[in-house]
């Protein structure tokens, strides 16, 4: 019975040291910069989830031709200048408009299983920053990386469509069908720090976390206020 203990606590001692060398682990090391620093980018920390907030429009790109703004919420507002985009588990994401809320059996169930998934969209007039998001200064071109992953996140019908689930819980959101499956290995902070690595942010190298990933969160740009 001891050696069995024993052993337990060896794999239980392994398995955290994992988990903080990759909390640790940055998948960037030294100094590294963007070759320039235009475009400002917001990665939102909701405790278990991260979204990512990019401008609706600037010289790089306009979400208003890729996704019209008018059919993100229910009042069908057109003036949007900044657009949240968060992808995860999507009965999890359905069922689940505060953490306070969160049903175990579905949170469970969203690890250990893969299940479908869903992009979360929400339109915002104004942005305030807060201390649950963070800003990182990315290049165009690496902003335009960021922006091609997105888009590739979106289930598309035959005629190239975005597909839309249902209106979010607010006036300003909605959620729509993506592509790739939601489980353990691949969680909605995985998906926050792929989509920062195509722009050449720095995340650790274990980023199922929230928190691993704002602790790593770096673009070797300076952001200033709004």
């Amino acid at each position: 019975m001891k050696k069995h203990l024993k052993r337990l606590g060896i794999v239980i001692l392994s398995f955290t040291a994992f988990l903080i060398i990759g909390f640790l682990t940055p998948t960037k090391w030294g100094h590294y910069s963007q070759t320039d620093c235009t475009v400002s980018v917001q990665v939102y920390n909701g405790g278990i989830h991260t979204e990512i907030i990019v401008p609706v429009k600037n010289e790089y790109f306009e979400w208003n031709q890729y996704l019209p703004l008018t059919e993100i919420g229910r009042e069908a507002a057109s003036d949007y200048k900044y657009l949240s985009l968060g992808w995860g588990d999507r009965a999890f994401m359905l069922e689940t408009p505060t953490s306070g809320s969160i049903n175990p059996v579905t949170g469970l169930k969203a690890l250990v299983f893969p299940n479908p998934s869903t992009v979360q969209v929400q339109g915002y007039q104004i942005f305030s920053p807060n201390p649950e998001t963070k800003c990182v200064k990315i290049s165009g071109e690496n902003y335009l990386k960021m922006v091609n992953f997105i888009k590739n996140t979106f289930q598309l019908d035959a005629g190239g469509n975005k597909i839309k689930i249902s209106y979010g819980y607010d006036k300003n959101d909605s959620f729509y069908e993506a592509k790739d499956s939601y489980w353990i290995l691949r969680t909605c902070n995985d998906w926050t720090a792929e989509a920062l690595r195509k722009a050449e942010v720095n995340t650790p190298l274990w980023s199922t976390l929230s928190s691993s990933i704002m602790f790593q969160l770096n673009s070797g740009c300076q952001c200033r206020s709004h």
